[in-house]
């Protein structure tokens, strides 16, 4: 009877601890976004992963690949400037995009790593003339489905 009675303990205390593990391990996740196709650059594609860290700051990593060069849209544009938009702070200009492509590959590909304080709700690139500017002034080029 003892024995039973252990066993049904020490199941329930697994199904515990096992359900704890889950829901933790699922909210440390990251949460990942698809830019939307883009009639400016058609064959640019890319997605954002954004992860909260145990600090409480958002962890942001922005991959695009097949983004021209500024210089080649129309009207010529001098960089690409990534937007991060939260429900605290409005629209923050988070970087510049470079494209680049390797020895081995003709692919274009950007990257961005950054990290932020307040929750991303969307992102968005814009082709700019210049790289230091506070509020997007050019065309958007890519924008992501808001989280």
């Amino acid at each position: 009877m003892k024995a039973i009675k252990v066993n049904k303990f020490a199941r329930s205390v697994f199904s515990i601890v096992t359900v704890l593990f889950i829901t933790l391990s699922l909210q440390s996740c990251a949460s990942k976004m698809l830019f939307s196709n883009s009639s400016v650059v058609p064959g640019a594609e890319g997605s954002v992963k954004v992860k909260k860290d145990k600090n409480n700051n958002y962890s942001i990593d922005l991959t695009v690949m097949h983004l021209a060069d500024p210089k080649r849209l129309d009207p010529p544009k001098e960089t690409y400037i990534v937007w991060m938009e939260t429900g605290e702070t409005g629209t923050k200009n988070i970087g510049q995009l470079k494209t680049s492509s390797s020895l081995l590959s003709k692919t274009l590909k950007s990257s961005l790593k950054t990290v932020a304080t307040a929750k991303p709700t969307g992102f968005f690139i814009t082709a700019e003339d210049k790289a230091d500017i506070q509020y997007p002034a050019g065309q958007v080029v890519l924008k992501t489905v808001s989280f």
